[in-house]
């Protein structure tokens, strides 16, 4: 199993939860606030909705694409 950690603000963290909020089966939310997110779900929802949240808000070139999971610290 690979884990991509990415440390964001609490703002950005909120914006990614948000942008699931129709599609809350897409990421967990840990007991210490971390959020986890499968990336084979978050690729069918990118197919899906034609969109990049998470690139919208953390930017692009962070993601490496090869993560099973996506872990967001702050």
């Amino acid at each position: 199993m690979s884990v991509q950690e990415i440390s964001v603000t609490n703002n950005q963290k909120k914006a990614i939860k948000s942008a699931f909020k129709k599609r809350k089966n897409v990421y967990m939310e840990e007991d210490n606030g971390d959020l986890v997110i499968e990336f084979a779900a978050y690729e069918d929802f990118m197919d899906e909705m034609d969109k990049t949240p998470i690139e919208d808000v953390i930017g692009e070139g962070i993601l490496t694409y090869d993560a099973e999971f996506l872990v967001f610290t702050s």
